[in-house]
């Protein structure tokens, strides 16, 4: 049988399972909003348990705070971070606008298990969740300022990463068939032709591009809230508190962050969120495009285009034995589905910052976080499972341009754009070669056609 321990707070008191080290408003935000299954990502948990044990640090510089409740939190911060309490931290996304409820979720848990290592040094000190751990703090500055924390590490260590060794991969790729002439496609028709090593390049270039601007994007989000408190008035903070903190964090994460010049806007706006998930909308529109470009390319093997070949990893179908799906591109286009979807989202929450705080914090960080999240994964997937396994099918690639009307175009400059346009119709109607067709009009001869129709020329 579960057990229990009474915890209060100034509603009354409340029953907390022992083995939790949540208080009464973490159990009663638990009890009041039983609503889906989606869970406060823990990203955003670390974001805040940063910010405590930076707070501990500067309150203690302050003189508000005990060296030995400065240690009990730092230390209780670091296990948190490294991952020891996890468990601790069920929240729902589903709560309070402001996150205030997972705020206090960190501020109890901090508090009760320092209290317990406290003890455990012989220290006569007891931790408050409210007066000592969110000391100079409230949610209302520290939740955006943990999203900012939370969404920056998470995009640095590991979307750009995915993103690199995806654009890598397709470097190789580009350098490999940098050789085979293939025929290029506008309009789902036939065009004139490239490399398929040149067509790989824009592919590769979209990455570095999708790099260049979430990493642009990302610095806004190095500009924090902390130090507003309230409604950014910064009530019951010193007013080097937001800065302090700001030089703790950078020295903690080592990343540079700083407080926001102008706390009203901090509380109240998520234009930097907008901003840089547009970025990451970016990434989710161009991977959607190199996954259907692969499918298509890999379409087939007989009735499709089939100049690519991709890896077979598991059977394609429950009744066609031997089919062979491009399942790795159809996971990445349903991600960039995903990540269109939470765009609307974010960006219909972000509109919503009514007076001086925008209540829909938690529902922006989640779809963020989960963006993050999905990118990431299904870029790495893609990579391992499909690009890196990526081979021309030069028969198909060679028989597609051997077939191709559109070589036609450089007639052009020779015989003139319409008697070009009657060699290709002629050969459409017929079903015959282009040389045959322009033998046949007389416009100019097999020598003429062999010397200006070459479409390893043409790339």
């Amino acid at each position: 049988m579960e057990k229990f321990r009474i915890e209060h707070d100034t509603l009354g008191e409340v029953r907390v399972p022992e083995d939790k080290f949540w208080g009464a408003q973490t159990q009663r935000s638990k009890e009041n909003f039983k609503i889906g299954m989606e869970k406060m990502p823990l990203e955003l948990v670390y974001g805040l348990v940063y910010i405590k044990q930076a707070a501990a640090i500067v309150n203690h510089q302050l003189g508000k705070l005990s060296e030995d409740k400065m240690n009990a939190i730092k230390k209780v911060s670091e296990d948190i971070l490294a991952g020891q309490h996890d468990e601790h931290f069920p929240l729902a996304v589903w709560q309070t606008g402001s996150g205030t409820q997972s705020n206090m979720n960190v501020n109890e848990v901090i508090a009760n298990r320092a209290n317990e290592w406290l003890k455990s040094q012989n220290s006569t000190e007891k931790i408050h969740p409210n007066d000592d751990v969110n000391m100079s703090q409230s949610s209302n500055d520290t939740f955006p300022t943990a999203m900012h924390i939370a969404a920056f590490i998470k995009i640095t260590e590991n979307l750009i990463p995915a993103i690199q060794e995806l654009k890598n991969t397709l470097i190789e790729k580009e350098k490999a068939f940098a050789n085979i002439v293939k025929i290029g496609r506008t309009h789902l028709q036939d065009a004139t032709p490239l490399t398929l090593g040149q067509e790989i390049s824009g592919w590769r270039y979209m990455l570095e591009n999708n790099e260049r601007m979430i990493t642009e994007a990302c610095q806004h989000l190095l500009q924090l809230a902390i130090g507003g408190t309230a409604v950014g008035t910064g009530i019951n903070a010193s007013p080097e508190f937001g800065a302090k903190v700001a030089e703790e964090l950078h020295k903690l994460t080592g990343f540079p962050f700083q407080t926001s010049e102008n706390k009203f806007h901090a509380l109240t706006s998520h234009d930097e969120i907008v901003y840089v998930h547009g970025a990451l909308k970016a990434l989710a529109a161009d991977l959607m495009k190199i996954a259907n470009d692969v499918r298509w390319l890999a379409s087939g093997p007989r009735s499709g285009i089939g100049e690519l070949t991709i890896p077979a990893n598991e059977p394609g179908s429950s009744i066609m034995p031997g089919k062979v799906n491009p399942t790795q591109s159809e996971a990445l286009t349903m991600v960039a589905c995903q990540i269109f979807g939470n765009d609307a989202c974010i960006g219909f929450a972000a509109s919503q910052g009514n007076f001086e705080l925008n209540v829909f914090k938690p529902v922006i960080i989640y779809n963020l976080i989960q963006s993050i999240r999905l990118l990431t994964d299904s870029i790495r997937s893609f990579n391992v499972n499909c690009a890196v396994g990526i081979e021309a099918n030069e028969e198909a690639i060679k028989e597609h341009v051997g077939r191709s009307l559109m070589l036609v175009t450089a007639l052009n400059p020779y015989i003139g754009y319409e008697k070009a346009a009657a060699i290709a119709k002629l050969a459409f109607k017929e079903n015959s070669t282009l040389k045959e067709a322009a033998i046949k009009t007389g416009y100019l001869t097999a020598e003429q056609f062999d010397e200006w129709i070459k479409p390893e020329k043409m790339v």
